[in-house]
C-alpha cells in the first residue's frame, strides 16, 4: 500500500509495487494520532507513496524521512518537499534500507511509520528485529490477516513462525481496522494499524538470535508434526527435558519464551 498525494496527478498504482493509496482523511488523521510523535523526533515513513500521511506528519516537527520504491512518487515528494529542509526523501527498496546507519549518523531511535504493502509486510517485520535498537516504535497499516497473525496467542489458529519470532522482541497492539474503500484502487482485504514496541529485554533466556529464528522456522516447517519429529535432526530429548517442554506437542503450542528456553537447551554454552 501507498499513500495518496492530492496536490500532484495522480499517478497510477503499480501491482508490483503492492500500492493501494490511502485517501481516506479521517484514516489518515487517526493514524497520524496513533503515531503521536513529538517534536525532535525521527520518523521514517515507509512507503510514502502520494504523501496522504507525509502532509500530516511534517506538520508535527518531526525529522521526516520518506523511502520510497517508485522513482516517480518519489520525484513528486521530491519536488513538494524541495524547500521543507525537515523533510528527507530516499529513493530505493526498504528492506536493503540502512535503519541503523541512519540513526547512529543522527543520533537518535527511529519511529516507524507506514502503510506496509502486502507482498513485503512479513520479511519486512522479519528483517526489522535485527535494527530493534535503533527503533523506538512502530506503527504499521497491515492486511489484517497479518495483524491478527501478530497478535495471535499459543494454540490459536493465527499463531505461527511470525508470532513468535515478533512477539519474543516486541509488544504487539491492535488499534483499529480500516476497509477497504478507504484505499484506492481498494483491496481484496481489510487492513488493521498495529503498534509494535521494543521489549526492554526479550521473552525468555538469552539466546543467539540466529540459533532462535533457525530453530523456530524449523519447529514450523512442519507445523502438523510434533517438536519431536519437526526438530529430528538437532537429537533434541535431552533439550527437551532440560526445557520442560513435551516433545508430544506441536510448535503453534509454545510461546516465544518457551522457544527461547528450548534454543537455549539446544544451543548451549
Amino acid at each position: 500500500m501507498a499513500s495518496d498525494l492530492p496536490a500532484t496527478p495522480l499517478s497510477r498504482a503499480r501491482k508490483r509495487f503492492g500500492q493501494h493509496f490511502l485517501h481516506d482523511p479521517a484514516i489518515v488523521r487517526r493514524i497520524v494520532n496513533c503515531v503521536a510523535t513529538d517534536e525532535g523526533e525521527t520518523v521514517v515513513e515507509i512507503g510514502p507513496g502520494r504523501g496522504a500521511l507525509t502532509g500530516l506528519l511534517a506538520s508535527c516537527g518531526a525529522q521526516l524521512h520518506l523511502v520510497e520504491i517508485d522513482r516517480e512518487l518519489a520525484g513528486d515528494l521530491m519536488v513538494r518537499y524541495a524547500e521543507a529542509p525537515a523533510v528527507t526523501v530516499h529513493t530505493g527498496d526498504v528492506l536493503r534500507f540502512d535503519f541503523t546507519a541512519l540513526a547512529g549518523q543522527l543520533n537518535t531511535r527511529l519511529v516507524l511509520v507506514g502503510n506496509l504493502p502486502y507482498n513485503i509486510a512479513s520479511p519486512l517485520l522479519i528483517a526489522l528485529l535485527s535494527v530493534l535498537d535503533c527503533v523506538d516504535r512502530a506503527i504499521f497499516m497491515l492486511q489484517r490477516e497479518v495483524a491478527q497473525r501478530l497478535a495471535a496467542m499459543p494454540g490459536s489458529r493465527d499463531y505461527g513462525r511470525l508470532t513468535v519470532m515478533v512477539s519474543r522482541l516486541c509488544t504487539v497492539e491492535i488499534l483499529f481496522d480500516v476497509r477497504p474503500g478507504a484505499f484506492r484502487p481498494p483491496p481484496k482485504v481489510d487492513s488493521t494499524l498495529v503498534r509494535l514496541c521494543p521489549r526492554i529485554a526479550p521473552l525468555g533466556p538469552p539466546v543467539d538470535s540466529q540459533a532462535y529464528s533457525q530453530v523456530v522456522r524449523t519447529a514450523f516447517s512442519q507445523r502438523r508434526k510434533t517438536l519431536r519429529n519437526s526438530l529430528r535432526s538437532y537429537h533434541p530429548d535431552l533439550a527437551f527435558k532440560e526445557a520442560g517442554i513435551d516433545p508430544g506437542t506441536r510448535p503453534e503450542t509454545l510461546s516465544a519464551a518457551q522457544f527461547a528456553q528450548l534454543t537455549a537447551a539446544l544451543y548451549p554454552g
